[in-house]
């Protein structure tokens, strides 16, 4: 774009349509995601408005996310977040594919453990019941967006170490091999900043933000049968809920 692209004679303002243009570039791939975009001094000169224009311009952009500033190193177009139901509604693998994303799940580990206080209180179960625990990280292109971390008493799974966790989503296994049903979710949201083995996980600096999501999931009857933590990058993904009345 440059100053004749401008219509000055048009009742669209200046700064709406540059800022559509930049919408524009972002949107077709033209500017992509990482890529450092023109200083302000460089648009100002080739749209030939005020630097203020250009400034309010990026600004706005900012704010909703398109664009984010570096000290030091210039305006870059940044990752859009990928907006997901939480996986009480419907598993985030198949949001994801069903959104057109390639998507890739690794195994971090799988192992019987006895847990800490707070995953024995989110199951019910007594301080000397042993658990599974599966960690898996969730890529889409290839970059890391999510870790999840499942807890499942060993007596109600006795087999779990040995079955696909990767080839086949967890809740369909509980429910297919091991007759545990979810009936109802609890789930509680919250920030918190990344620990170094979750940053190495999910490529990114200590004490990076993070969304964790815990559900507890329990059968009709009331009894817990999975507790898990989700980890999600706050820089590329969005929770999204809905609720009818």
């Amino acid at each position: 774009m440059d100053a004749k692209s401008l219509d000055r004679n048009s009742p669209v303002p200046l700064y709406v349509q540059i800022e559509d243009f930049i919408r524009h570039e972002i949107a077709t791939g033209s500017w992509k995601p990482g890529e450092r975009i023109p200083s302000e001094a460089a648009l100002n000169a080739a749209l030939g408005v005020s630097r203020m224009t250009v400034r309010g311009v990026l600004n706005g952009l900012v704010s909703d996310g398109l664009l984010q500033r570096v000290p030091g190193k210039g305006t870059f177009v940044t990752h859009q977040k990928i907006a997901t139901l939480p996986p009480a509604y419907k598993g985030v693998r198949e949001q994801l594919e069903q959104m057109g994303f390639a998507t890739t799940t690794e195994l971090v580990s799988i192992r019987r453990t006895i847990p800490g206080k707070a995953i024995r209180d989110g199951l019910g179960i007594a301080p000397s019941t042993p658990v599974h625990e599966v960690v898996r990280r969730r890529s889409v292109d290839s970059h890391p967006v999510s870790l999840h971390r499942s807890f499942v008493p060993v007596h109600l799974a006795p087999e779990l170490e040995h079955d696909d966790v990767l080839g086949e989503q967890l809740c369909v296994i509980l429910e297919n091999k091991y007759g545990l049903r979810s009936s109802y979710t609890g789930e509680q949201l919250e920030a918190v900043a990344a620990t170094k083995e979750e940053a190495d996980l999910l490529g990114l600096r200590p004490g990076a933000p993070l969304l964790l999501l815990q559900d507890t999931i329990s059968e009709a009857s009331g009894r817990v049968f999975e507790f898990s933590k989700i980890l999600f990058r706050g820089d590329r993904i969005k929770l999204h809920f809905d609720y009818r009345s």
